[in-house]
């Protein structure tokens, strides 16, 4: 039997610090997670996190990639779109701590916040513009479904306020989507259609 060589000790050492801080800034949040609780639950030196990582923040950026894994939008409805999306953010919020993270450290940290912004303009501003909205409200649509999205994950899945948590994704649909149905494919203020 052969020793792991090291660039594999190097990637399952990488892996068990980010599983680790994953989890530790979803339980605690950014600013009280801490470099020596991460490792030890990753069951490391804590200078082997800053070996890796480099800072706090260095390691908070690496763990906090997501993707919102938005569904192709093509085939559905139009007048569906808006129930689609609440479906989908309401299954990725409940499968994955880590926008859960990312969100509490938001609140706090100028990088999280950042991270925050860069996701949802770019991965649902990239989605809104194929609606054929309008290039002038396009980010201002993609701003608002946005808002309701993070003001829906905050409630439910940080504050923990009890009707948003008492509530259904089914009933969450059923309230929300409508919304967001507006937002993506009705007329602007300005009177402009998508």
């Amino acid at each position: 039997m052969t020793a792991a060589t090291p660039a594999r000790r190097s990637d399952a050492t990488r892996a068990a610090i980010l599983r680790a801080a994953r989890e530790r800034f979803a339980a605690d949040g950014y600013e009280r997670a801490t470099i020596r609780a991460i490792a030890a639950d990753a069951r490391i030196d804590p200078s082997m996190v800053m070996r890796y990582y480099g800072n706090k923040e260095g390691l908070f950026a690496a763990a906090a990639e997501f993707d919102l894994r938005l569904p192709e939008l093509a085939d559905v409805p139009t007048g569906q779109l808006g129930e689609v999306l609440v479906r989908h953010f309401l299954h990725r919020w409940e499968g994955d701590e880590t926008l859960a993270a990312l969100l509490r450290a938001a609140s706090t940290n100028p990088g999280a916040a950042e991270r925050i912004r860069g996701l949802f303009a770019d991965q649902l501003g990239a989605v809104v513009a194929r609606f054929g909205t309008d290039p002038a409200t396009t980010a201002r649509r993609a701003g608002l479904v946005a808002s309701q999205i993070l003001g829906l994950a905050f409630t439910r899945y940080i504050v923990g306020l009890p009707p948003m948590v008492d509530a259904t994704p089914a009933e969450l649909v059923a309230w929300v989507g409508p919304t967001l149905q507006r937002y993506l494919t009705g007329t602007a203020p300005d009177g402009r259609t998508p």
